[in-house]
């Protein structure tokens, strides 16, 4: 076990729990701080007032109960188990990630390592704890596709290979740290969106374990990005772009390419060794 003290902020899929445990397994876990909902102030209240707020607010959820029908997440990552922590003993929930009380509680246990995935924006003074550095599992490479839905748009853009995820560290900006790794599933005949994005976030768990036993033993991770990319919102995943994604993969799905489970390390003194077997898994 790495002797670097963790703290684990998430979210609370089926995803982010599966890190969570996976970290839990192989690290000093101090903590796991949940953030469990999103507040409601005055400005999103305004916001949501507005027409065309509220039209894509209530789209995306049409949209995403329909993606997510009959629990396909914690299928493919629990395999019909419950979806539960491993260590519910080390649970804080959280409404705000941000919040005065997750701030002291990272503060007070001074971990080497926070480890987030699935939260709000981390801002400051909660940003910039952890003595060896905040690292994010980001759903997308980075720098060119950061922010959010990042799997849906390098399929639609014909960019099947670009799907992955990103491993880096935390900075002011939306996924602009420092990376650390690009982590790149396999992509098979018949995949379609979701199944690539949890087959990434599954492969990245692993990296995840080893990119902070290697700042344990003093190795060196992280390549500052040498360019902006691109950001894409929620918002811009819009019906249209939807009717363009199904008219470029028909039936939604990848058809005649395949690429193998891959990992790309930056700024590490060592050789990088591959974690990540594709036929060690079985998908749902």
């Amino acid at each position: 076990m790495s002797q670097a003290k963790v703290v684990v902020l998430c979210g609370g899929a089926p995803r982010h729990v599966y890190v969570a445990n996976r970290l839990c397994r192989s690290l000093d876990v101090q903590a796991i701080v949940q953030e469990v909902g999103r507040r409601i102030t005055p400005s999103k209240l305004a916001s949501l007032a507005k027409p065309e707020v509220a039209a894509r607010k209530i789209g995306r959820w049409l949209r995403d109960r329909k993606r997510y029908v009959g629990n396909r997440e914690g299928e493919f990552f629990f395999r019909g188990a419950e979806v539960r922590l491993d260590r519910p003993d080390l649970l804080q929930r959280a409404e705000f990630i941000n919040d005065t009380d997750v701030f002291e509680t990272v503060r007070r246990l001074a971990p080497d390592v926070v480890a987030v995935f699935g939260t709000s924006l981390i801002r400051p003074p909660l940003l910039g704890l952890g003595r060896l550095g905040m690292l994010n599992l980001h759903g997308g490479l980075s720098p060119d596709y950061r922010g959010a839905d990042c799997t849906f748009w390098a399929l639609y853009n014909g960019e099947p290979e670009q799907v992955g995820c990103t491993l880096h560290f935390i900075n002011a900006g939306i996924d602009t740290g420092a990376l650390i790794a690009h982590v790149c599933p396999e992509v098979r005949e018949g995949d379609d969106e979701l199944l690539l994005f949890w087959r990434a976030v599954r492969d990245s768990a692993e990296v995840y374990v080893e990119a902070v036993e290697r700042l344990s033993r003093g190795k060196t991770l992280g390549l500052r990005q040498d360019r902006k990319g691109r950001l894409y919102q929620v918002k811009d995943r819009t019906w249209a772009a939807e009717r363009e994604f199904a008219r470029r993969l028909p039936g939604r799905v990848v058809r005649g390419v395949s690429f193998p489970a891959r990992v790309k390390w930056f700024g590490s003194v060592e050789t990088s060794r591959p974690r990540v077997d594709a036929g060690t898994f079985a998908d749902v």
